[in-house]
């Protein structure tokens, strides 16, 4: 047959082809999906702690802020280590010196059934190293993190 529109092969066979268009929407597809699943992320630099609810939390990027987590039995972690209240001090310190104002920012994950003075002294100790940014990351009602 003259022109080349035919797939066949002298012999009568069909020629296989593969189809590359429909799998790179395929693709396509899947990555759009999971470049929008990880935009929702909000993740945390803290340890695993059940956060308290609030109406008006709002998302926030995690990097760039050191997150103090408290627990419930009111001990304390700088971003994932475990940490004395000495040695919070001195992290904080460290922290403002590399991190000065305005790039200095604290995050608060405290557990809902965390003492509060445990908190206040967070705080407290922050604001008198000179870290005038500090959250408290909470859970909004919908679900997501804040």
């Amino acid at each position: 047959m003259a022109g080349g529109g035919s797939s066949r092969v002298s012999g009568g066979k069909k020629k296989a082809r593969i189809e590359i268009i429909p799998l790179i929407d395929v693709i396509f597809f899947l990555l759009a999906t999971f470049v929008l699943f990880t935009l929702s992320l909000n993740k945390s630099n803290g340890i695993p702690v059940t956060r308290p609810n609030a109406e008006t939390g709002e998302p926030r990027d995690p990097a760039g802020w050191a997150t103090v987590s408290v627990t419930a039995t009111g001990t304390l972690a700088w971003d994932r280590d475990p940490i004395s209240l000495d040695e919070f001090i001195n992290r904080l310190k460290t922290f403002h010196l590399q991190h000065p104002e305005p790039d200095a920012h604290i995050l608060i994950n405290g557990d809902a059934e965390a003492m509060w003075n445990v908190a206040y002294y967070v705080l407290d100790e922050a604001r008198k190293a000179g870290i005038q940014k500090v959250l408290i990351e909470t859970e909004s009602h919908s679900g997501s993190k804040s």
